[in-house]
């Protein structure tokens, strides 16, 4: 074989087809599912395509999106937070209490919420690198604790299982701006959380794909040993992306804070199941070193446009977690799939 043929061997080695590239998307599966859902409920439900009705559905799925793009890094990090849900009620409650009880402006609490569950994700991130625990066991600890002190400081602070009202306190109205208005489109309301939402996607998906931090979560999701021995920081990679489950917590956190005023010290648990759930709709595999922000964006909009859409259609919404599950087992299988598929195509 002579130099010009080797060259064109290698550049045939090197050349990825569209379908290969298509198929090697980890959110592929979410989109199809995503239209399935969408073309499914624009036929059984009459409001379902009206402007106002979109609206309602991208305000759930930002509720739950602003949580699984984390969540999603994480996974793709190869561990999950059961704490996740506990710690957005827990921000609402730091910034809640602090605020009235120092009688200071509320963006003071907005700022000491910040650092307490910025501080929370570090502790889980730290806790799991240096007792090498598995993470279910640290976050499912953390989880406890956390719902204990919820309910425990609410009613030691306040006499009650719920915040004080902070509404005629100074600076409410401009944070109820920035985590909780409604901005309005051609007369349509759209809730501010979905902007904060496009924002956490874009940042995260910059983040996997354009930067060396990217490069580390892929690794150490895949395998952390070998990423350790080629030079990649595991402890520092991973407690940062439990920090940035603390980041998701104290938006959602606030956003609850400011739209109610008052927050239930109850609130948030079972939700970090959801988060989990829309990640691995999404394309995240519970293994690690494998998924995209995108695909939790696309399986949060599954979960919304379900959740909705059933109401829309005036079904009995005692089925709703029917088909929760049900489009988690499809969008594993059908994720699978497609794995197999772009393997195959390599």
């Amino acid at each position: 074989m002579n130099a010009t043929q080797v060259k064109d061997a290698d550049e045939r080695i090197l050349r990825t087809s569209p379908l290969r590239k298509l198929l090697g998307r980890p959110e592929l599966g979410s989109v199809v599912g995503a239209v399935a859902v969408f073309v499914f409920f624009a036929f059984f439900a009459d409001s379902f395509l009206r402007a106002a009705s979109l609206s309602t559905v991208l305000y759930a799925a930002s509720t739950i999106g602003i949580m699984a793009v984390p969540v999603a890094l994480l996974m793709i990090g190869g561990e999950f937070d059961l704490s996740a849900g506990v710690m957005v009620t827990s921000s609402a409650l730091v910034s809640s209490m602090f605020s009235y009880q120092m009688t200071a402006n509320v963006w003071v609490g907005v700022g000491m919420s910040l650092l307490v569950t910025l501080a929370i994700g570090a502790f889980n991130g730290f806790m799991l690198t240096r007792t090498k625990l598995p993470s279910f066991i640290i976050t499912l600890g953390t989880f406890l604790m956390l719902t204990g002190l919820n309910l425990g400081f609410t009613k030691l602070i306040d006499g009650t299982v719920s915040t004080k009202s902070i509404a005629d306190m100074e600076g409410f109205p401009s944070a109820r701006d920035v985590f909780a208005s409604t901005i309005t489109v051609g007369g349509v309301g759209f809730k501010v959380t979905i902007l904060w939402w496009l924002a956490l996607v874009a940042v995260a998906s910059w983040i996997l794909l354009r930067t060396r931090a990217g490069n580390w979560i892929f690794a150490v999701g895949g395998n952390q040993d070998a990423a350790r021995a080629v030079g990649v920081p595991v402890t520092r990679t991973k407690i940062g992306l439990y920090m940035g489950v603390g980041l998701g917590a104290w938006i959602s956190g606030q956003h609850l804070l400011f739209s109610y005023d008052v927050v239930q010290s109850g609130e948030g648990v079972g939700n970090e199941l959801i988060y989990i759930i829309a990640a691995v709709i999404g394309g995240c595999l519970i293994t690690g070193g494998y998924g995209s922000a995108v695909g939790s964006a696309v399986g949060a909009f599954i979960f919304g446009m379900t959740s909705k859409g059933i109401v829309f259609a005036e079904w009995n919404p005692d089925w709703f977690k029917f088909f929760l599950g049900a489009m988690l087992l499809l969008a594993t299988l059908l994720n699978a799939w497609v794995r197999k598929r772009a393997e195959a195509t390599a």
